[in-house]
């Protein structure tokens, strides 16, 4: 059925006249009749009877009537929406970012938002993965990124980004690191560690539990930046992502060495809810975080 004939049957059986709904719909009467008389056709039914007052919807009219009511406010709608699709988004959306993530995405990531996305605005949550999870899980954020977080079914993870982890100490300290240290001698090292259930000390200990791995934890410290500057005392060993060793490393102030046999990398993900509705802000959102380049982000010598 052709929604234009739709609306000329429903005109003419609401004005009960050919004369007056064509005046009100800007066509002659002849052509008015004739789609009507087309749409009766491909229904095979009578939908108005002709008298000396006008014209009366038959039985079947009347049913139609109903449907093109609904029929016609649903193509409104329809037709509304899409236009307001093609506008740009606007309101606000919310990430949740861990804090070493945090310092080298919020930028790049708030430029181009502000480009593509002129007329919306975004929040930055900054927290440690377990508690931007919980938020995810709450509802106070619409998206976040993740490191190594639990299976869920009520999230959507998708991995952007693996990055290994190394153990470091001063260099100019008492502690020596060969270049290269495998898990198993780990066990060897006086460690500084985040406290569970971090992500980097869930993924150590998950890798280290099954080799019998027994390891001689020292310190707690959920910071890696905390982190780091404890192990440039020299005194123990951390076990962190190579790029939080950057600076340090340019310095010269850090021995480096890498995790091997086997090697143990991070994950981060980009997490989405699966019971909430999405908006197109978010999933726009998420589109912009998938194209940057977060490996290039990590590299040295960027501030």
């Amino acid at each position: 059925m052709d929604l234009k004939q739709i609306e000329y049957f429903l005109r003419v059986a609401e004005l009960r006249s050919f004369s007056r709904a064509g005046e009100l719909l800007g066509i002659s009467q002849p052509s008015l009749s004739r789609q009507i008389g087309l749409l009766e056709q491909e229904l095979r039914q009578h939908l108005l009877s002709r008298n000396g007052r006008g014209v009366e919807p038959t039985e079947a009219g009347l049913r139609l009537m109903e449907h093109a009511q609904a029929l016609l406010a649903l193509a409104a709608r329809t037709k509304e929406d899409l236009q307001t699709f093609r506008r740009a988004p606007t309101g606000k959306v919310t990430i949740g970012l861990p804090p070493r993530i945090a310092r080298v995405v919020t930028a790049p990531l708030v430029a181009r938002f502000s480009e593509v996305f002129p007329d919306a605005s975004i929040a930055v949550a900054e927290g440690l993965s377990t508690a931007v999870r919980e938020w995810l899980l709450a509802g106070r954020v619409e998206l976040a990124l993740l490191y190594d977080p639990p299976a869920s079914p009520q999230l959507a993870y998708e991995s952007l980004f693996r990055e290994e982890l190394v153990l470091v100490t001063a260099k100019a300290g008492p502690l020596r690191l060969p270049a290269r240290v495998k898990v198993d001698d780990l066990e060897k090292y006086p460690l500084i560690l985040p406290s569970r259930p971090n992500a980097i000390r869930n993924l150590v200990e998950g890798v280290c539990r099954p080799r019998g791995v027994q390891l001689k934890v020292v310190a707690e410290v959920d910071a890696v930046e905390t982190m780091t500057e404890l192990a440039m005392q020299g005194q123990a060993c951390a076990v962190l992502p190579r790029s939080a060793t950057h600076g340090a490393a340019l310095s010269g102030a850090l021995a480096i060495a890498a995790l091997v046999s086997p090697s143990i990398k991070n994950n981060l993900l980009l997490a989405t809810p699966r019971n909430r509705p999405s908006t197109r802000l978010a999933d726009g959102t998420a589109d912009l975080i998938r194209a940057l380049d977060i490996a290039s982000l990590f590299k040295p010598g960027r501030p």
